[in-house]
């Protein structure tokens, strides 16, 4: 077998959909722009990254609790955040298509240019941007891009019968505000010592200027995200001890460590919250861009939330925080790029998505050989109605066996058991392994033992 080219995103979007695992959002009615639905496929692969990580980060550990907030919080939490004032993308927009863009998608040297363009006057300002971004990436047209202007990516909606400025709300651009405001709820109820974390999973919503790269920037996400709350002089070995974590992880994932790049954010480049971040980037087939996020962010929220802290000893301080931040959407997208794999095998090519069996969506498939004969179809339901309580099963009846094998790879299941007439004779059936696609005869009242070894 012979691996072949990596893979492309139109081979990623055409499995995601044909597959079940993700569909365009509100498709019957032509779509919703960048918005996107996991089918039964991806809602499956999407538990497992989510149950395995709160396994892993908040329930394994003593230092970790859970908490899941609201979407929509008081207004005042985003002003002292620093959101409403902090949070905003450069906006440019072509004098002839009319499209939209971020002015630091286009310029690479955007961060170091951007203060200059305060001093300018107007017309120089246009000539600036002209002279930085030549051309339209979209219809190609020179010397068309207006000055830019700060565009706030806070989503806005209202709350009351009335759309006023007084009801205006907004749905949370991310999930940590809502740690911070419970912080003080959360050492009353719990009782925990620093340093102790609080993780979260959940949806966060941004207004972006320019979504796009199929799940990978979408204007509704999801985030795995925790606040670890530490005294300031522990926080270069903390932060040092959760990137270890992170980078765990990203390998339990299937990602090969050769696709990870470390990006240490230069300081001028970095959030307004942050005095240290590293982007943990993956190489995806669209290029090099952030898979997750590692910052130190002081004391900064809980300074502005006006919250502190009193230890056994009745010293008051405000705690430091370190924040690891997983996206849902980049880790689902990066697993199956890297499992995505194209073999040239005996009587053509398979495609093959080798998730580690963790993260698979199916677990096993069960086929009777023939869908047509009673007594093989009963017994495969048997067997099926068994394994199905401890693991996510499919039953598959449908086609020649070797056609079933080639969906069950395309679809990452670990293990096929096939039920055939010997079955009826020696109560054994075939199992075959997705990786090696060798098969070997199993009896059938040995299955738990085999699988609990291979799937546990």
């Amino acid at each position: 077998m012979v691996n072949k080219q990596q893979v492309t995103m139109e081979e990623i979007i055409s499995l995601c959909k044909r597959r079940g695992f993700v569909f365009p959002g509100s498709e019957i009615y032509g779509g919703l722009a960048n918005s996107w639905d996991y089918g039964p496929l991806g809602a499956e692969l999407k538990n497992n990254i989510k149950q395995e990580w709160w396994k892993r980060f908040v329930q394994d550990r003593e230092d970790m609790v859970g908490l899941d907030a609201a979407l929509i919080m008081n207004t005042k939490t985003w002003e002292a955040s620093g959101h409403l004032s902090n949070f905003n993308d450069p906006l440019i927009e072509c004098s002839k298509c009319h499209q939209r863009f971020r002015a630091d998608d286009l310029c690479d040297t955007w961060e170091k240019e951007a203060s200059k363009f305060e001093k300018l006057s107007e017309d120089k300002k246009r000539e600036k941007i002209q002279e930085l971004i030549p051309k339209c990436p979209a219809c190609k047209e020179l010397k068309s891009f207006s000055v830019p202007r700060q565009f706030n990516l806070m989503l806005k909606t209202f709350l009351g019968p009335t759309e006023e400025s007084a009801n205006t709300v907004y749905f949370r651009p991310e999930t940590a505000q809502g740690i911070f405001v419970n912080f003080k709820n959360i050492v009353d109820t719990t009782r925990k010592k620093v340093p102790f974390g609080i993780g979260q999973i959940g949806k966060a919503f941004r207004n972006e200027i320019t979504p796009g790269n199929f799940i990978f920037r979408t204007r509704e996400f999801e985030q795995m995200e925790i606040e670890y709350f530490i005294e300031e002089k522990n926080w270069k070995k903390e932060f040092e001890n959760w990137r270890e974590q992170m980078l765990e992880w990203i390998k339990d994932l299937g990602i090969d460590k050769k696709d990870i790049y470390e990006l240490d954010v230069a300081k001028d480049e970095l959030a307004h919250y942050s005095k240290k971040t590293i982007d943990f980037e993956y190489n995806f087939p669209f290029g090099q861009k952030e898979l997750y996020g590692l910052a130190y962010r002081t004391d900064f929220d809980l300074k502005n939330h006006k919250l502190n802290y009193r230890d056994v000893e009745g010293k008051e301080y405000i705690p430091h925080v370190i924040e690891p931040t997983f996206g849902v959407d980049r880790t689902f997208l990066a697993a199956i790029c890297s499992a995505y794999k194209k073999e040239e095998v005996e009587g053509g090519e398979r495609v093959v998505l080798k998730f580690p069996n963790w993260l698979s969506p199916v677990k096993i498939a069960v086929f009777p050989l023939l869908k047509n004969k009673e007594d093989l179809v009963a017994k495969a339901k048997d067997i099926f109605n068994g394994l199905k309580k401890e693991y996510t099963c499919e039953f598959d009846d449908n086609g020649n066996v070797g056609k079933r094998y080639r969906r069950q790879d395309e679809i990452g299941t670990p293990y096929c058991v096939t039920v055939d007439f010997d079955t009826l004779e020696d109560n054994a059936v075939t199992v075959r392994d997705r990786d090696t696609m060798k098969q070997e005869r199993i009896k059938i009242d040995e299955l738990d033992a085999f699988f609990a070894n291979k799937l546990k």
